[in-house]
């Protein structure tokens, strides 16, 4: 019955000669919606509980009362259009739910206002409900207060939180300050996300604490965040589901970070996590290194002779193709150290499960102790085995010191903290690469790199050819050993192998 109404009717039937910015202002104010951010509770109103009927006039009882607050609040608010994931999607129609999913990110990031209903904070709460709140810790909240510019968080009785009366709480420091703390997200990315694969390990820490109704929704839920469409398949359990959202984030990105992890191995593929649980450890950084020390350790590499040796190296690890999947196996460019013995150290119970906690020596690296609930063949030189078994370093193109073309992409990209140190498996924006102007120096500044201490995987090699990852219950690190000289050939053994 709106005015709005009428004249958008009337100007798309009737005028074919108006000005179309005046029919887009009309469609822009007219549709512009307010959405719901919230946590699933008992009997929430499903589509054919309010399909054809007015929902002021249901049973005010449950889901329904939340249903008509909401509402209120949205008409109060001046706008005409209120939208509710327990309702506004028709569960019964799969095309519907497999959209609707996928494009969750985008429609709430479009939203005029979205509304955070916090069910469990009282209207005499004070700072830190936000925080203590069962919402926060829900699965697919994460992109409900990421997407969206404009937001206003509600307590239990529909009073504004912390009576801040800011038509905007993304502009509300004190209330950021606290979303922030509660999350571990930046507040920057908390005010000015946007989705894309760059600092993936560091999203997939955010969720790594989450929960879901649905298992599969582990994965699901962040679809959004990093911009990826993929089906949507209930029943397919979460270890494949979180399994096909990384490997497309690998396959997309060419970002090993998300490869960075301690625990239990996924079946979908072994150099995937099991559960999302698994990014809850911060990633593994390594010192810093400063340009100071840099220069000094190419000097004392030029006054060793290692610049041919460096510059090989160079070429060999320049020339690397990306990392990819291909039918949930890896395929995976790395430096490869062979282990040369496992010695059995000790054996513990942990989880109700039997640990075990081994000495490895490898060509080229400095003595290391592993922990995993893997049973490893003990073997020596003396003692050999039938089985392979590696050590190998992931290979990471920052490494090389070339400027990031990511670093000129922030209007599609979010705006996190830095990617991790060179030690990780991340890679680093924080050596900004001085000096890296000729060929030669630049080979000699990977080599300084390379001398650091990094973290490896555990890799056996199993009777079909291909390498399956061996888990550990903490980051493995090493170093290599030897001379200047030395120490370039033992990284010289530069492989693309296949994981399962």
């Amino acid at each position: 019955m709106s005015s709005e109404y009428k004249e958008l009717l009337s100007s798309t039937t009737k005028h074919a000669n108006l000005r179309t910015d005046r029919i887009k202002e009309v469609v822009a104010t007219y549709f512009r919606r307010v959405m719901l951010s919230h946590r699933w509770e008992g009997n929430e109103p499903l589509l054919h509980n309010i399909q054809g009927r007015v929902v002021y006039q249901l049973n005010p009882v449950g889901g329904i009362l939340k249903l008509q607050s909401f509402c209120k609040i949205v008409r109060g608010a001046g706008y005409q259009w209120a939208w509710s994931d327990t309702c506004c999607i028709d569960k019964n129609n799969n095309f519907e739910v497999q959209t609707s999913l996928n494009s969750m990110f985008i429609w709430y990031s479009h939203s005029a206002l979205t509304i955070v209903y916090l069910s469990d904070a009282l209207s005499s709460s004070n700072p830190g409900a936000l925080a203590e709140s069962a919402w926060i810790k829900r699965g697919w909240t994460v992109q409900e207060f990421l997407a969206p510019k404009v937001i206003l968080f509600y307590q239990k009785d529909w009073t504004i939180y912390l009576s801040d009366r800011s038509p905007n709480h993304k502009e509300s420091v004190a209330i950021m300050q606290e979303l922030g703390d509660a999350t571990g997200i930046d507040p920057r990315a908390l005010v000015a996300f946007r989705p894309g694969m760059r600092g993936a390990r560091e999203k997939l820490q955010w969720a790594s604490t989450r929960v879901t109704t649905m298992q599969e929704d582990v994965a699901y839920s962040l679809f959004g965040l990093f911009g990826v469409h993929l089906p949507i398949i209930y029943g397919e359990k979460k270890q494949n589901a979180l399994g096909r959202l990384l490997q497309e984030i690998v396959a997309q990105s060419g970002d090993i970070s998300a490869l960075d992890w301690v625990g239990k191995s996924s079946s979908f593929n072994s150099c995937l996590p099991a559960d999302i649980a698994c990014y809850e450890a911060t990633s593994c950084t390594l010192p810093f290194i400063s340009e100071d020390e840099m220069q000094t350790s190419v000097s004392s590499l030029r006054d060793a002779g290692v610049v041919s040796l460096a510059s090989e190296l160079y070429t060999i690890l320049d020339n690397l193709n990306a990392p990819r999947f291909s039918h949930r196996r890896l395929h995976l460019p790395c430096i490869a150290f062979r282990i040369t013995e496992v010695r059995l150290i000790q054996t513990y119970a942990q989880d109700q499960e039997t640990c075990a906690t081994y000495e490895v020596k490898a060509d080229g690296l400095r003595d290391l102790q592993i922990t995993t609930d893997d049973k490893l063949a003990q073997f020596s030189p003396a003692r050999p085995t039938w089985q392979t078994f590696l050590l190998v370093r992931p290979w990471n193109r920052y490494l090389l010191g070339l400027p990031d073309a990511a670093d000129d992409t922030q209007d599609v990209e979010d705006l996190s903290p830095p990617t991790p140190s060179y030690g990780s498996l991340g890679g680093s924006h924080g050596e900004n690469g001085l000096g890296d102007s000729d060929p030669q120096s630049r080979a000699l500044r990977l080599i300084v790199r390379l001398g650091r201490p990094f973290s490896v995987f555990l890799l056996a090699r199993q009777h079909g050819g291909e390498y399956k990852r061996i888990a550990s219950d903490h980051d493995i690190i090493t170093q290599v050993k030897g001379t200047a000289s030395e120490s370039v050939r033992n990284m010289m053994d530069v492989r693309t192998l296949e994981i399962s």
